[in-house]
């Protein structure tokens, strides 16, 4: 079960925890468990979430595959102009 980091203001939707672990083998798989057990996850998802697996920031890969003890970290989209 992979250890997923959350940064920023993601962690309000965690109840300001800095890690879960959340079940998912690609990474549409572990946004739809991570809004399962955290609801306040789904509007923040929804927003838009950017996710780092072992240091590469993937954005709309929903079929990326989430190695075995890959390291993963969850982050808000920032706009830009």
């Amino acid at each position: 079960m992979p250890e997923v980091r959350l940064f920023g203001g993601l962690r309000d939707a965690v109840d300001g925890a800095e890690l879960v672990q959340v079940e998912g083998t690609t990474i549409h798989e572990l946004l739809q468990n991570l809004g399962q057990e955290y609801p306040h996850m789904r509007g923040r998802i929804g927003q838009g979430i950017a996710i780092a697996i072992d240091g590469v920031i993937y954005r709309d890969d929903w079929e990326q595959p989430i190695p075995e003890g890959a390291e993963v970290g969850l982050l808000a989209r920032i706009s830009g102009g």
